[in-house]
């Protein structure tokens, strides 16, 4: 299980993407564990609020960059990219 640091800003505070370069079972039990809702899930990682960044690297997780989560996510064949929407 990988975490990136919560940088990314959403709804008045700041997030962090939780991935594995495993599979999406491993994913989801994770998050089971962490207590991250099924909300939380976002095509391939789980937006993990700053708040609870300490308690997912306390069950574990890895702190690695954001470019290193996108590069897991792709090595392992999970990574799904938003499908580009006609304006």
């Amino acid at each position: 299980m990988y975490i990136d640091p919560p940088t990314w800003p959403g709804h008045g505070r700041y997030w962090s993407h939780l991935v594995s370069d495993e599979s999406f079972a491993e994913l989801h039990a994770f998050a089971e564990r962490l207590g991250a809702p099924a909300r939380a899930f976002d095509r391939d990682h789980y937006d993990i609020p700053a708040t609870r960044y300490g308690d997912a690297v306390g069950l574990g997780a890895i702190q690695v960059g954001s470019r290193e989560i996108v590069s897991r996510l792709t090595a392992a064949g999970l990574r799904r990219r938003k499908r580009h929407q006609p304006g």
